[in-house]
């Protein structure tokens, strides 16, 4: 199992643990049943503390991708596929009901929504983060349109 976190980005470094390993999962690399490394030897190999790898395993837990034993370690969940896509669904559409509603209230059409969730999801590979959404609505709402005008990132809502 690779893992490659940074300090260098704006997501804490348990998040791109537990999305890493989540990735693995999702992509048939991690099996259901397969052991992960003991908390102590992945903090070590990362050279991160034991808390962090702590955090992201709960994390993995709580969100029901491994499971642990006491005495034994974790393990890759033997969930079901299709069960965690339908949750990340109903997290996904609470989230777009909330964007939603700001849009409407604000004034805001759906087509500026839209174009504006395609240059998100399309952008999302490179520096820009999610938690910047919320961001990136604040500026909108408030009329300030000069972060959305940087060719260099290519954000261009007129």
């Amino acid at each position: 199992m690779e893992i490659v976190v940074s300090n260098k980005t704006s997501r804490p470094l348990y998040e791109q643990i537990s999305t890493q390993i989540k990735s693995q999962i999702m992509n048939g690399e991690l099996k259901a049943g397969e052991a992960l490394p003991s908390i102590r030897s992945l903090a070590k190999s990362l050279q991160i503390s034991v808390l962090t790898v702590q955090k992201a395993y709960d994390l993995l837990q709580t969100d029901g991708f491994i499971e642990t034993t006491a005495g034994k370690g974790c393990y890759v969940s033997v969930q079901n596929q299709d069960f965690y896509l339908e949750e990340q669904q109903k997290k996904i559409e609470e989230r777009f009901n909330e964007a939603i509603e700001i849009a409407r209230t604000s004034g805001i059409p759906l087509n500026k929504l839209l174009n504006l969730l395609t240059l998100l999801y399309d952008y999302r590979n490179s520096q820009l983060h999610f938690h910047s959404l919320g961001k990136l609505f604040n500026l909108l709402i408030k009329g300030q349109r000069k972060l959305f005008q940087q060719p260099e990132i290519g954000l261009l809502v007129p």
